[in-house]
């Protein structure tokens, strides 16, 4: 047995080491006899495998609309011990595999996935996999992870935030009526609106209050922002849950204000400090993708929403930022929160332009977190 043993480990050590990988210089193709042992390699799970749906849901672009000569709009680093896939699954055939960390093009970014292109290979990656994206035009290209609002809308009355196109699908959350929240697209008599790494979708009937959010810095209107963000919470009342809302509240009537041209906001010093006399109660914190009891807990969150609400407007200067680990937090797209609570934990951002703007948070603590901001013309 102890020979067959060390026979079958020799085998896999030899197997490992003759793995192909493609580097700078060349690419290498995966069989699909390697494909059992490069699962053991691969450190990514398939836990973001697309829920079954009753009706239609958005449709992604596919790596088969894409050529060699397609032009890219990023580049990015891909993680060593990476692989692109042939599918959206991990469990997919695999097109090619790295060892080293190498360069690619981005010509794609979805929910959860990005389609690359290496060389003549175009295949799929989870976006936890890729770093250092830059835009290959950045006058014209928004920076990486940027989803910008088409509305802003108010909820008539309760509002089903449903997993497909279908009023006989399940629903993600249920929002009461009078709450606010932002608009990605319009389909088909829906709103598609990003739900954690994926997606949801409302009935437009079930929306009243349309407001365009301005595609540029210039508002269409007094009332129309020039950008808009909204995330989603849990609205468990398990354990401390409760709390975690009651700090997004807290938050977001905190942090709501005008800035001036050249101010900066310190997050953790303007929404802070987390502590009970500023009615901060205890929840749990991510460190390091980890989740821990403290004061403020959830107000990550606000400090992420808003993220991605600056992050469409190219007057606003990010000073400080960085994520929760390297998974980041999973209620927004991975690349794109921002973590708060500590000295090296803080969101600091700077008014570039030369008007005052304003910027809102607003929930109505059923599951919705929406974070808008205005110009304001004095």
């Amino acid at each position: 047995m102890l020979k067959r043993f060390v026979a079958l480990l020799t085998a896999l050590c030899l197997l490992l080491a003759a793995l192909p990988a493609f580097s700078e210089e060349e690419e290498a193709a995966v069989s699909e006899e390697e494909l059992e042992e490069l699962k053991k390699l691969d450190e990514d799970e398939d836990e973001d495998a697309p829920t079954s749906a009753a009706g239609p849901v958005y449709q992604e672009k596919n790596r088969e609309d894409f050529t060699t000569d397609s032009p890219a709009i990023y580049t990015c680093r891909i993680l060593e011990q990476s692989s692109l896939f042939a599918e959206r699954d991990t469990t997919s055939k695999r097109l090619v595999y790295n060892k080293t960390s190498v360069t690619a093009d981005v010509l794609y970014v979805g929910s959860t996935w990005a389609i690359l292109r290496y060389k003549d290979t175009i295949g799929y990656v989870k976006r936890q996999r890729i770093y250092n994206v830059t835009p290959l035009d950045p006058v014209n290209t928004p920076p990486y992870g940027v989803q910008k609002s088409c509305y802003i809308a108010t909820t008539a009355k309760e509002c089903p935030v449903r997993k497909s196109m279908s009023e006989s699908d399940e629903s993600w959350v249920v929002l009461n009526p009078g709450t606010m929240l932002s608009i990605w697209q319009l389909q088909d008599g829906w709103a598609i609106v990003p739900y954690w790494r994926t997606y949801g979708y409302i009935n437009l009937n079930d929306l009243t209050d349309f407001i365009p959010v301005s595609p540029t810095d210039t508002p269409l209107d007094s009332d129309t922002p020039i950008a808009a963000y909204t995330s989603y919470y849990s609205t468990s009342t398990a354990g401390t849950n409760p709390n975690r809302i009651v700090n997004i509240s807290v938050a977001c009537q905190r942090l709501t204000r005008v800035m001036q041209p050249g101010e900066s906001l310190d997050f953790n010093a303007n929404v802070g400090p987390y502590r009970p006399g500023n009615g901060y109660k205890q929840a749990p914190v991510l460190i390091n993708g980890v989740a821990k009891p403290g004061y403020g807990g959830g107000t990550c969150q606000v400090s992420s929403t808003l993220y991605n609400a600056l992050l469409q407007l190219p007057g606003i200067e990010i000073l400080q930022r960085r994520p929760h680990g390297p998974g980041g937090a999973k209620y927004l797209p991975h690349g794109v929160d921002a973590a708060v609570g500590s000295e090296n934990l803080n969101l600091r951002f700077r008014n570039g332009y030369d008007f005052p703007i304003r910027v809102e948070g607003h929930t109505s603590d059923d599951g919705a977190l929406l974070m808008v901001v205005y110009r304001v013309d004095e």
